[in-house]
This record gives C-alpha cells, sequence and structure tokens, in this order.
C-alpha cells in the first residue's frame, strides 16, 4: 500500500452539501468564530477545496470530454457525446454534477480567501499562503468552467452570500482567473510541503495554459519557460510500455521529476482515482475491480493508423473485445492490480505535468514569433523522444527538423504531439476548440458535422431555478 503518499484529510465542516445551508447565518458565525483561527485550522478548511473534484468527479470531467476526442467514442449513456449532436438527459444531469462540484470548491475556496485573514493565532506569511493556494484552486475551477460553459456567475468572497448573480462575460471570468494566478505565483512556496498541494511554478504552469487559451502567446511562452529553466522538472526516462504504467503513471509512485501539479490519491476507499474503473474492462486483468469500459478507441481510426509504431505510447492501446468488434480499443494507461474497490485505485491524476510546460512553450513561442525557433523544436521533441525510449534533452537523429514547419504547421504537430502525450487526460476535446480546429478534425474523422450547440455544455436548470438573476431564455447556452 502506497502509505506515505499525502492523502488531503476531508473535513465535515467543509463539505456541507446545500447552498442554502451555507447562506443560513447560524452556521457562517460559527465557522468564523469557532474556525480558520490557526494554521492546522486554516489547512484543513483549505484540504476542503480538493474533495469536491477529488470525489469522483474530476475523473468523470475528464471522461466527458474524452468521449468527444477526435481518436475516442462514449459506451452506453455516454455515446451521445460521439455523435456531436448536443447532450441527451443523462448527459445533462452529469455535466450538472460537474458544475456543482466545481462551484462547491469555488464556495470552499471563497471561505478561506475570505476568513483566513481573520485568524488571530496564525501568522502572516501562513495567510498568505493559504489563500494563494485558494486562489489557485479557484482560478483552477473557473478555468474549466469558462471553457465549457462560457459565461458564468462569479461567485468570490466578496460576493459568496448573494443567491442571485448575473451570467459574467467569458472575459471577466478569465479576468479573475489571471488576477489569482498572479497572486498564487507570488505566494505559493517554491516547494509544496507536502505532495498534492500547489507550488509556485504550478501556478505559473496554469498561468501559461491560461494564456494559451486566450491566444496571448507571448505571455503563455514566458510563463512556460520560467518553468522549463527553473531547472527543477525533468521527463522520467522509458523504455516500454511498463515503464510509462509503472514509472510514470503508476499506483505506487509517490512523486516524479515530471510532477506540476497532480491530483493525488492511494489505496483507500473513496480516496483513489475512479478513472481505472471508468476506463477498465474485465478481461484485461489490468484493474482487478473489473471495469465500465464506458470510453474507447477504434483500430481503424484514422488517428491510430497513422500513429508510428514505434511510439511506446501507441502501446498504451490495447485491442479489447467488448462486444463492439475485435478492432475495439480501450486504454491501459492507468493500471492498478492491487486496487481496494472502484474508486480505490492509486494512481495520481498528472492535471500538470513536465510535458505540459514543454508542448505549451513550444506552440506559444511559434504561435507568438511566427516561426519555428530551435528551441521551441527541441521542447517538442523533448516530449517525443521520451516517448520512443530516447533520453529526452540529448538529440536524436530522427527529431522534427525547424526548416521543415511553418508557424502554422508547427501548431499541428503539436496538437497532434499533445493527443498522443495526454490521452485520457481530457486535454484534445479543449485543444480542438481552442485552436479553431475542432469541426474540421471531427468532420475528418469520423465524417460527422459538431452541431453548434455542442460546443457548450448547458448550465444546469437547477442554477436557473435557485439563481433568479438568470433568465432561461437569454441565459441558457444555444440550443437548451
Amino acid at each position: 500500500m502506497k502509505i506515505s503518499k499525502y492523502i488531503l484529510p476531508v473535513i465535515a465542516l467543509i463539505t456541507l452539501a446545500s447552498c442554502e445551508d451555507l447562506l443560513e447565518e447560524k452556521p457562517k458565525s460559527i465557522v468564523v468564530e469557532t474556525f480558520f483561527n490557526t494554521a492546522a485550522e486554516v489547512e484543513a478548511a483549505a484540504n476542503g477545496i480538493y474533495k469536491p473534484l477529488r470525489d469522483n468527479n474530476y475523473a468523470v470531467y475528464e471522461t466527458t470530454l474524452e468521449c468527444q476526442a477526435d481518436y475516442a467514442y462514449g459506451r452506453g449513456s455516454w455515446a451521445p457525446l460521439h455523435e456531436y449532436q448536443g447532450f441527451n438527459d443523462a448527459n445533462i444531469s452529469r455535466v450538472a454534477g460537474l458544475w456543482n462540484a466545481f462551484y462547491l470548491s469555488i464556495r470552499n475556496a471563497n471561505l478561506v480567501i475570505a476568513n483566513a485573514p481573520k485568524g488571530n493565532a496564525i501568522s502572516e506569511a501562513d495567510v498568505k499562503k493559504y489563500v494563494a493556494e485558494a486562489k489557485f484552486l479557484r482560478a483552477f475551477n473557473y478555468f474549466q468552467l469558462v471553457r465549457n460553459w462560457a459565461g458564468v456567475p462569479l461567485r468570490t468572497e466578496a460576493n459568496m452570500l448573494e443567491t442571485d448573480l448575473a451570467k459574467s462575460t467569458p472575459e471577466q471570468v478569465y479576468a479573475l482567473i489571471t488576477a489569482d494566478l498572479t497572486e498564487a505565483e507570488q505566494n505559493l512556496p517554491d516547494k509544496p510541503a507536502m505532495n498534492g498541494r500547489p507550488s509556485k511554478w504550478s501556478a505559473k504552469l496554469l498561468l501559461a495554459d491560461v494564456y494559451l487559451n486566450l491566444k496571448q502567446y507571448a505571455s503563455a511562452r514566458d510563463k512556460a519557460d520560467e518553468v522549463i529553466k527553473s531547472g527543477k522538472f525533468s521527463l522520467v526516462p522509458v523504455k516500454t510500455t511498463a515503464d510509462f504504467q509503472t514509472n510514470v503513471f503508476g499506483p505506487e509512485l509517490v512523486s516524479t521529476s515530471e510532477e506540476i501539479f497532480f491530483f493525488k490519491y492511494t489505496r483507500q476507499i473513496a480516496q483513489g482515482n475512479y478513472m481505472l474503473w471508468i476506463t477498465n474492462h474485465p478481461s484485461t486483468g489490468l484493474f482487478n475491480f473489473g471495469g465500465a469500459y464506458v470510453v474507447y478507441g477504434q483500430t481503424t481510426d484514422p488517428f491510430y493508423q497513422a500513429w508510428n509504431e514505434k511510439d511506446i505510447r501507441k502501446g498504451l492501446w490495447n485491442k479489447v473485445n467488448i462486444g463492439l468488434g475485435a478492432n475495439t480499443l480501450l486504454s491501459s494507461k492507468f493500471i492498478d492490480k492491487a486496487a481496494i474497490a472502484q474508486n480505490g485505485a492509486g494512481n495520481d491524476d498528472p492535471v500538470y505535468s513536465y510535458a505540459d510546460a514543454l508542448l505549451i512553450y513550444a506552440e506559444a513561442a511559434v504561435m507568438a514569433e511566427n516561426s519555428v525557433t530551435p528551441a521551441a523544436m527541441d521542447a517538442l521533441n523533448q516530449v517525443r523522444r521520451r516517448a520512443y525510449g530516447l533520453a529526452p534533452a540529448t538529440a536524436a537523429p530522427d527529431d522534427y527538423v525547424a526548416t521543415a514547419y511553418t508557424a502554422s504547421t508547427f501548431q499541428d504537430l503539436v496538437l497532434q504531439e499533445r493527443a498522443y502525450e495526454f490521452h485520457y487526460l481530457g486535454k484534445r476535446w479543449l485543444d480542438l476548440k481552442r485552436t479553431g480546429k475542432l469541426k474540421e478534425v471531427i468532420q475528418k474523422s469520423k465524417n460527422i458535422t459538431v452541431a453548434d450547440k455542442h460546443l457548450l455544455w448547458p448550465i444546469p436548470n437547477s442554477e436557473i431555478n435557485f439563481n433568479k438573476a438568470l433568465d432561461p431564455s437569454k441565459d441558457q447556452n444555444p440550443g437548451y
């Protein structure tokens, strides 16, 4: 058992279930007067920000995104996602749960931001550190919301007791995200005291990703470059598929040299990674609690057929007949043969790794300068070399050459590399959206025209009914 991995504890105070409970004055009074006074209490409250994300929800979020990727399909109730014509009732309900999880995490972050500075037995340094952590996580949550729902109600520590809030524009949401992360990178520690908490490098890399989505390429390049030039991170070398499964994504790992911000899991019931249950099939024996195999690929797809057989990452897709034919592919990226429950696998979720820093830098540098620089090409080649079993930092004969690409074709090359490197991490659909290539790629790969309404997720009816500042006829996303 992975007993040394840091587990973010759960406290009842931070897991109040309903918005109505939060808005009652008496519970609020108890929180302010008897909690948030010491560093230990504020840390416990900060731990509560993670719980709504780690409780299976982030795995469900990534799966929802993956079912929409050009290389993947959804099975059962997830199947409408790969039809691209909008969400049916089952998936509307599913993403409503994700909306609630993101906002519950935001609510818990707002509690820390509002109340930590009022503590009577906590140092100013600790206040800054925990408020920075809360702002990092608040920004992280809003980054998911704005990319999938666009404009959303902007709930902060200043208005958290207000029930009725109008939608803010995407620009306003991004302004809060960048402000939160700018503060976070200044006040988060260089190295977190425990695995699973963000550092200033986590904030810089998330900020680089935000700038990339905003097409502020020079800023994205510079933030990613700060992470690279820090010298604190490196890619874990591999030689085989098993090396990826064990040394990069393995259930026994406490941390690795490429970890920048991961959701941490362990072999304890309700403390493990749910993605293994989602992706595995009982016949493979890679996860000892079977699996729901709700997302899959096909060997006949152009994406898979064009993938070089020398790329070790291709071996993380296995042919498994799940009743859909012999050409069906399932991911074996995450395996744990000693998990203790469906949600009791020990594998961490690599939200941001050193590969993210390298590939964000590569794309942003080229787009900012409108030319393929040697540094940008080398950043991409480092990720590719590792995938071919080579030393990441040493030039190789089969490296891509900068002179062979324009800025546009290089961006396509980076997107391809990101798809290979980050499959089943929920990044492909968002990459295709932010680059404006989504409809073209889906049409080419699956011969389906993506409906416009499928580009955004529906705002939950529960939010519209509860929040009187929202007008169902005007504020619901188009097509719902």
